[in-house]
């Protein structure tokens, strides 16, 4: 078989444009161009919120091999979870509401992003604030369930009468920090809100109002684990 011969001429000149290619890269890259068509400030929202995926991912690993290696009973989620409501004991029925509350402010948050790139600074507001008070709502109805827990079950991180000693420390733990995640995004959407009120990114662009959605979203997908892996187990 014989070799198809090149001309020399005609692989020199691809040597020279590969490496013409390569260093318009390096230039590029080395005079800060932007590479990727997306804001400074979204591409450290999702690192952040990569950061934090790990966080809660641990927690919940951590939350189900305690909970399968513990020596006591695990106490019942419909159980320690129900309310008494004229009189009929029903489970779960708080963190039902709470659910969906917290899926529904993902719905207005969705809304707010719509309407600020469409330019309607006053929509977004209107959608953003819902949002907030719905966070805050959702804030309120835990430190309603953690109140009852306390005081009337008796239940402490270091202890629990209800049967195993872990189920305290693993349920204030995840629902705290999370719990703290949505006051810290309550505050942020109500920062935010305001500036956009303001009128102070008309100039600037909204992406601002994005990047809180990631935020927003992020701490709602969050709830839907914990609630499926904690008061549905």
């Amino acid at each position: 078989m014989m070799k198809e011969n090149i001309p020399p001429t005609e692989n020199t000149n691809t040597q020279e444009k590969n490496q013409d290619n390569w260093q318009g890269v390096v230039r590029d890259w080395s005079a800060d161009k932007q590479t990727f068509d997306m804001p400074w400030g979204k591409l450290m929202m999702w690192i952040f919120l990569l950061s934090d995926t790990f966080i809660f991912s641990i927690f919940l690993t951590a939350y189900m091999n305690v909970r399968m290696s513990a020596m006591d009973s695990w106490p019942n989620s419909s159980e320690v979870f129900a309310l008494t409501i004229a009189g009929h004991h029903i489970p779960l029925v708080l963190i039902a509401i709470m659910t969906f509350v917290l899926i529904t402010s993902s719905g207005t948050m969705a809304m707010a992003v719509n309407y600020a790139y469409r330019g309607d600074k006053k929509k977004t507001v209107y959608f953003m604030a819902a949002t907030a008070l719905l966070g805050a709502l959702f804030v309120g109805m835990q430190a309603f369930e953690w109140t009852k827990l306390i005081v009337d079950e008796g239940i402490r991180p270091w202890g629990n009468p209800m049967g195993a000693a872990q189920f305290g420390a693993a349920f204030f733990m995840i629902t705290g920090f999370h719990g703290m995640h949505v006051s810290a995004g309550v505050i942020y959407l109500a920062v935010i809100a305001r500036k956009v009120a303001r009128g102070d990114y008309e100039k600037k662009g909204y992406h601002i109002v994005e990047i809180t959605g990631l935020y927003w979203h992020f701490v709602d997908l969050v709830w839907v684990f914990i609630f499926a892996f904690f008061y549905l187990w």
